[in-house]
């Protein structure tokens, strides 16, 4: 056993530290599909407060962000705030280059 002191690391904030995990782990792309749902869903909570927990991003491929509503009268009323949705939601980092909505009814 030594007597020198141990040397600390300087201290970090686990939410920066994961980005580097996830992608030493090969998780990369599912960090970022779960960050554009939350993100999804605090703007869904916001410019539609109608849709808000009956709807859900699924899956963004290229310019298209997925989204999956628990009944059709929910998906009408994320096609009548799309505009809004879209813009919100491409002002953030996760969905710079969302461009449309694609809406689903989820299937019993």
């Amino acid at each position: 056993m030594t007597d020198e002191p141990r040397r600390r690391r300087p201290m970090a904030r686990i939410g920066d530290l994961i980005p580097d995990a996830a992608a030493r782990l090969g998780l990369a792309d599912e960090l970022q599909l779960a960050r554009a749902i939350a993100t999804f869903d605090a703007i869904v909570a916001e410019f539609a407060p109608a849709a808000h927990g009956a709807c859900r991003a699924t899956r963004i491929d290229g310019p298209v962000l997925f989204v999956e509503a628990d009944a059709p009268i929910v998906a009408q009323e994320v096609r009548l705030r799309t505009h809004a949705l879209v813009g919100a939601f491409a002002q953030t980092p996760t969905g710079s280059a969302v461009t449309e909505l694609r809406i689903t009814v989820r299937r019993a």
